[in-house]
């Protein structure tokens, strides 16, 4: 009964991680909830899926119900990868020193460089989803939100951290038990939902895990919550577009 419970927690502290979802006050297990993230791409996959099928039954456009679809993706999270994204941009190639690259990536305003790769990563994001719908392979969407949470933990566990506080030190860094136990339940997931493609979805997905992880230990010295967010929004895009080549 203690593990059931334990697990309920890990689940419910990795909805209110990840997502802006309304749900009951929980217990914050931290890194230890690692595990269920491949669950909450589950849910956000499934509410991607759900709003492009409803799109396409009612006649709208693909490109369109490609638009619909990331927005309702972006705001189930609160946009939280995205914002991400524009801090590591900005933080990675705005400074000369780990330093002021770090104190760039603090800072809640938005430079050119996160603008840049915000509107480059959305227009690739809706582009690849649009080739999705065109071909009606919605369960690629599902695949690939489970796929580029259920990586993220192991990016914590093997990457140390670049900054004594923040988002990314604060929850903690998770066991290579933990790490694995959410590789394997997205890899399952994702086989479930796309088959065999989903060997090529996981390189896809280590591809761009390991050069942003070997990119932020060259630049800020490890990882931070915003190079987590930035992993995946980019494993996101990796698989829908691996997805649909």
């Amino acid at each position: 009964m203690r593990a059931l419970s334990n697990a309920f927690d890990d689940i419910l502290t990795g909805f209110g991680l990840l997502t802006r979802l309304p749900l009951p006050n929980h217990t914050a297990r931290g890194a230890n909830a690692g595990w269920s993230w491949p669950l909450v791409g589950l849910v956000v996959g499934l509410i991607g899926w759900a709003v492009g099928f409803v799109a396409i039954a009612a006649g709208v456009a693909d490109p369109l119900a490609a638009v619909l679809v990331v927005g309702a993706l972006v705001m189930v999270t609160g946009g939280l990868h995205e914002d991400g994204l524009a801090d590591t941009a900005d933080g990675l190639w705005g400074g000369w020193t780990r330093e002021r690259r770090l104190e760039i990536m603090r800072d809640s305003r938005i430079g050119s460089y996160g603008v840049i790769a915000l509107v480059l990563v959305l227009l690739a994001r809706v582009f690849a989803v649009f080739l999705v719908i065109n071909a009606w392979v919605l369960p690629a969407l599902v695949a690939a939100a489970v796929l580029s949470r259920g990586v993220l933990p192991g990016v914590m566990a093997l990457v140390s951290n670049a900054r004594e506080d923040g988002l990314s030190r604060g929850v903690g860094r998770p066991s290579l038990a933990v790490s694995g136990v959410s590789a394997a339940l997205a890899v399952v997931l994702g086989a479930f939902c796309v088959g065999w493609s989903v060997v090529a979805a996981v390189v896809a997905v280590l591809v761009v895990a390991c050069g942003m992880a070997l990119l932020a230990r060259s630049r800020i010295g490890g990882q931070t919550g915003d190079i987590l967010g930035a992993v995946q929004v980019l494993a996101e895009v990796a698989v829908l577009v691996v997805l649909v080549s």
